[in-house]
């Protein structure tokens, strides 16, 4: 009998898009490349506000690490965790690095799941991390 996937845990953060925009006017690219991967940005860019969508992606990075319970450290960083959109759905979810991978598997993760949400002002995040079910 398969068993049903356990929780291990849940995370959740909320930024203020204001604040993400005056972070990208001060350090630009700077701080861009160090915390969001190409596709990331890609994407925000091509958006009418993209501190709005930025901040989205930052709050899932955070709230990702939070599920794991150790924040951002030495087994996950900002550039391990990507923040990708279903092509049909829109609907978003994440990539891990190789290395990221790894540790989630070390950890028995089995599946991450997303909520994402933003206004004018905020963008929040929420995530829960799922054990593989066992055989």
């Amino acid at each position: 009998m398969i068993q049903p996937a356990a929780v291990l845990g849940i995370g959740v953060d909320l930024v203020e898009n204001d604040r993400m925009g005056e972070l990208i006017d001060r350090w630009g690219a700077r701080f861009v490349d160090r915390v969001f991967l190409s596709g990331e940005r890609n994407y925000c860019n091509t958006k009418a506000v993209p501190a709005r969508h930025y901040a989205g992606r930052f709050a899932v990075k955070e709230a990702v690490s939070k599920a794991f319970g150790t924040g951002l450290g030495p087994h996950l960083g900002w550039l391990d965790i990507e923040v990708v959109r279903d092509a049909d759905t829109g609907a978003p979810s994440v990539h891990f690095s190789e290395r990221a991978r790894r540790w989630a598997d070390s950890l028995g993760v089995g599946q991450v799941l997303i909520s994402l949400s933003h206004t004018a002002h905020y963008a929040m995040a929420q995530a829960l991390l799922l054990s593989s079910p066992a055989p």
